[in-house]
């Protein structure tokens, strides 16, 4: 595969998961779905960080931009749009990483949810509330807390991993197509 034909996988790939991080984000903002948990500030605090909304989102969508337009023919298909590539990818994987660093402490410290009182009653305990389901009812609010923050910071971090891989991969890929070329072929003059 040329460097061009890969890019132009890789943009492409960019833009569904940088959707889906911050989609999540979003979503994370309205534990139970409702609003008065955000309004009272009563959300988890790995929330607020945005990680899936500015590292896996916006810090990932805009080099996924230049990424596909260094794979298609025309402005930024040369040896500059490769060599600026690694450089957007760069901040991909800046990006990635923190969403992925936020989601994974937002997996270990658990919900922000009321007990008998409002806090994070996962956070510091010797054995991960992760492994033992039935520790899970013990938020009586918002309902399903847990559940709600384990499936969408979990996919955030699944997301974010995959984020990652791409945007490295596009630095070696753009490495090939600053050194040898896009391999794309010139259009009709």
């Amino acid at each position: 595969m040329c460097t061009g034909k890969c890019a132009l996988c890789v943009g492409t790939s960019l833009y569904p998961l940088a959707v889906i991080s911050i989609i999540c984000n979003i979503m994370l903002f309205f534990p139970g779905w409702d609003v008065k948990y955000a309004q009272n500030g009563q959300i988890t605090e790995e929330v607020k960080y945005m990680g899936g909304l500015i590292g896996g989102g916006v810090l990932v969508l805009i080099p996924a931009f230049h990424i596909h337009l260094t794979g298609k023919q025309g402005c930024c298909a040369n040896r500059c749009g490769m060599f600026l590539s690694i450089l957007f990818a760069a901040v991909g994987v800046v990006g990635a990483l923190y969403s992925f660093i936020v989601a994974l402490m937002g997996l270990i410290n658990g919900p922000y949810c009321k007990n008998l009182v409002w806090g994070t009653p996962f956070k510091d305990q010797n054995e991960s509330y992760l492994k033992d389901r039935g520790t899970w009812g013990t938020c009586t609010e918002p309902e399903n807390v847990v559940e709600f923050n384990v499936g969408l910071f979990s996919t955030l971090l699944v997301t974010s991993a995959l984020q990652l891989i791409l945007c490295a991969t596009q630095m070696i890929n753009g490495l090939f197509g600053c050194l040898c070329g896009t391999c794309k072929e010139k259009g009709p003059l």
